[in-house]
């Protein structure tokens, strides 16, 4: 015997699928991922302090290398006492000369370039080009100031068991004054470093 048609109050109609769970406090949205208006004015204001001090750190680290290396030129180029007491007849104090020389130029004009970026607000060079003429300075600078200094040091100790005077004393104070600049380079080298690796190539 067939089954009885069922009456149509009596069929089951399937319930819907119901919607996947989703975890309300966690949940990022699109709202909620874009960063607020707030926050990115907050970052931007942080970075343009970031920028400003390593601007003022790098001016003021070469403005204390230029002072050294200027020290250091001039305490050496009047180091001439007679006789053997004359910079000029021993190679390692030439040598001293000449990098003081070359640092104080080199210092002199960051310092005037990074004035004048200061006082008008504009870069003479790209920023990223700037970056690495900084940084490329920075090292070659610093590694010529150690290696007149270091070489001149020898020298001047074997004078001074000898004979302590004048001349000796001026050697060891132009010495002394190199190995500041290259101290306040060095950092300086740091902080360009730092600024190249923060520039971006796209």
């Amino acid at each position: 015997m067939d089954d009885p048609i069922p009456k149509p109050d009596q069929l089951v109609t399937p319930s819907p699928p119901l919607p996947p769970s989703r975890d309300f406090e966690n949940q990022t949205g699109p709202q909620n991922s874009a960063p607020s208006a707030g926050g990115v004015v907050s970052n931007i204001l942080r970075r343009w302090k970031r920028e400003d001090f390593l601007k003022k750190a790098s001016l003021a680290l070469r403005t204390l290398a230029f002072l050294f290396s200027f020290l250091a030129f001039i305490i050496m180029a009047s180091n001439k006492h007679g006789d053997w007491k004359d910079f000029n007849k021993y190679e390692e104090y030439r040598y001293v000369l000449a990098i003081a020389i070359l640092s104080t130029l080199y210092t002199g004009f960051q310092v005037l370039r990074q004035l004048h970026e200061l006082h008008t607000v504009r870069e003479i060079l790209p920023r990223r080009n700037l970056a690495i003429i900084d940084f490329s300075g920075d090292q070659i600078a610093a590694y010529l100031l150690i290696s007149a200094a270091s070489s001149a040091v020898p020298l001047t100790n074997r004078m001074r068991e000898g004979a302590d005077n004048i001349f000796t004393d001026s050697s060891a104070a132009a010495i002394s004054m190199e190995f500041f600049a290259f101290f306040s380079l060095g950092l300086s080298a740091i902080v360009s470093g730092h600024k190249l690796s923060k520039q971006t190539y796209i």
